[in-house]
């Protein structure tokens, strides 16, 4: 189940290349440029694709200073990824684009296979697990209409040529910078210094390549053709339908606009992807009555699956498709990039503030690769079911479909996998779970059970205003249920949140709590800015507690 979108290989996208929340309506001010100095601004950001324009956006929203350079002299005008899942939404929605997506994209309610052209498979997305697609120009539009809102621009036309001082051990505190040497349009170059860098700058990074990081992984063996198209005859709206012949799977998306993506693995005879080539495979593998009337988008590509061997070494990080490229199948790869930025900006901008230690963006590089190992694995199995040849594959993998379109196994575990609402960074300390066997241990363990480095219930957070568009961006939440009638278990609780800058005490309703969290036992949650679960415990695990603020924030300066 994919977007199809090529969304890594040599036409890259991503590069080619205080104390409170900050509303929409903040006043803007100058964004730093040409010319700026160190103290202009906290964190230069190389690449502004999807995943740098989040960051930037991410950043200025929690008062960080940002400078966001890009190579490429005019945003990007083809429309490459495609697919937005429901964990994607929520970050775009509490940056403050929500109205705009929903406004320029088209939902996906279904996805439905066929062997030899005979119906295999159907399977229904329920609707708080649908995604939506659109092209990634528009994606990138609505970022950049935010960007600017939030005070920020793209500075175009200007080239990373080489990036100095770095501490290669990966230390955070052996140096107060790193220096980046960048290139004008005019041919002009400049050497800056910068505290923090990003490396968002895609497949080919520039930045990856100058601190000498390896991008492991492999390339599969065809390439594959894609045709973006108004066409004549039926196609479903809000379905994504695979024709899985011997000659190879056609895949149909479909786009705002009336338009259809077609895709299929290239033709093994040399000739040229174009609009007559693809009618070709629509009428030998394709629905019948369907022709290609008004071509929008023509490319050819290969995929790959790699990732880089290190996401940080000391001040500089990479993110998106300069850290890792895979599959376009299940429609992740912009995703996982708009993850990244989301996961590393609240812990940039906390260290920045000087509210957490360091040691927290360690902790970037760790989540994210494990992040990234899942997609890459669950993006192969599809692409590799694509590929499948000869009768005994065929027949598994039809016979597979069958099965899964009976059992509903799709909707209940498939779907909410793709969706993002699975993601959970695997806990590293012990304090970061509850100290006692209990009945929540069994329901953590489940499929869809809520465990600790899960996303909290978006419903329940939206509701606590734990997330959403009016939310603090930069709050810890503690999430408590207190025992009944015991007033000064939760007097100890507001003392050991008053002892850490912005964690705010939240007295959640039983009714609420148990049924979205799984847990009826008093106790807490504590919720990172991002809303990931930092850790879960019962009424006698405040020491625990104790322990995980420490590790995440510092003390509050005393008055």
């Amino acid at each position: 189940m994919s977007d199809t979108a090529p969304e890594n290989g040599p036409n890259e996208n991503d590069g080619v290349s205080n104390d409170v929340a900050i509303p929409a309506n903040t006043p803007k001010t100058a964004a730093p440029g040409r010319g700026a100095t160190p103290a202009d601004y906290d964190v230069l950001i190389i690449g502004g694709g999807p995943t740098g324009l989040m960051a930037a956006c991410e950043l200025l929203r929690r008062g960080v200073r940002v400078r966001i350079v890009d190579k490429a002299a005019e945003p990007l005008n083809v429309p490459k990824a495609l697919s937005l899942w429901p964990r994607a939404q929520d970050i775009l929605e509490d940056i403050g684009v929500g109205e705009g997506l929903r406004a320029a994209s088209v939902p996906v309610k279904g996805f439905s296979y066929f062997s030899n052209r005979r119906p295999l498979a159907s399977f229904a997305i329920p609707a708080d697990l649908t995604p939506v697609n659109l092209p990634q120009y528009e994606t990138e539009r609505l970022l950049t209409e935010r960007l600017h809102a939030l005070g920020g621009k793209v500075e175009r036309g200007v080239r990373l040529l080489a990036v100095d001082d770095v501490d290669y051990s990966g230390r955070i505190d052996s140096t107060d910078g790193v220096t980046a040497i960048l290139e004008y349009a005019d041919g002009v170059v400049e050497r800056v210094r910068t505290p923090f860098l990003i490396g968002a700058d895609g497949a080919g990074s520039a930045v990856r390549g100058q601190l000498g990081i390896g991008f492991e992984g492999s390339t599969y063996e065809m390439a594959f053709a894609l045709v973006d198209a108004h066409v004549e005859g039926y196609l479903p709206p809000d379905e994504i339908l695979y024709y899985q012949a011997p000659t190879g799977t056609l895949v149909i998306v479909p786009m705002p606009d009336d338009v259809f993506r077609i895709l299929s693995v290239m033709p093994s005879n040399g000739q040229e992807v174009s609009a007559s080539m693809m009618q070709a495979l629509l009428d030998e593998r394709g629905p019948r009555g369907v022709r290609i009337t008004e071509p929008v988008w023509e490319t050819v590509f290969r995929v790959h699956a790699r990732h880089a061997t290190d996401f940080q070494r000391g001040r500089v990080f990479l993110m998106g498709d300069a850290a890792h490229v895979h599959s376009p199948a299940g429609g992740q790869g912009m995703n996982n990039g708009l993850q990244d930025a989301h996961n590393l900006s609240w812990k940039l901008a906390s260290v920045i503030r000087g509210e957490s230690p360091s040691s927290i963006l360690l902790d970037y590089g760790q989540e994210r690769a494990e992040a990234t190992r899942r997609i890459v694995r669950d993006t192969d199995v599809q692409t590799r079911a694509w590929m499948a040849g000869g009768k005994a594959r065929v027949l598994a993998r039809d016979t597979a479909f069958r099965l899964l379109d009976r059992t509903g196994a799709v909707s209940r575990f498939y779907a909410p996998v793709m969706a993002g609402r699975r993601l959970a960074y695997t806990p590293v300390r012990e304090t970061q779970e509850p100290s006692r066997f209990s009945g929540c241990a069994v329901q953590r363990r489940l499929p869809g059970g809520l465990k600790v480095g899960a996303v909290f219930p978006r419903r329940l957070a939206v509701s606590y205003g734990i997330s959403g568009p009016a939310a603090d961006p930069s709050q810890w939440t503690l999430a408590v249920l207190p025992p009944a009638g015991d007033g000064a278990w939760l007097e100890e609780i507001e003392h050991i949140a008053g002892q850490r800058p912005r964690v705010r005490v939240l007295r959640m309703r039983r009714a609420d709590a148990a049924p979205a969290t799984g847990c009826r036992r008093p106790g807490f949650y504590l919720v990172r800015p991002d809303g990931h679960i930092a850790a879960h415990g019962h009424e006698r695990d405040l020491d625990r507690l104790e322990t995980e603020l420490a590790f995440w924030l510092n003390p509050r300066p005393r008055a």
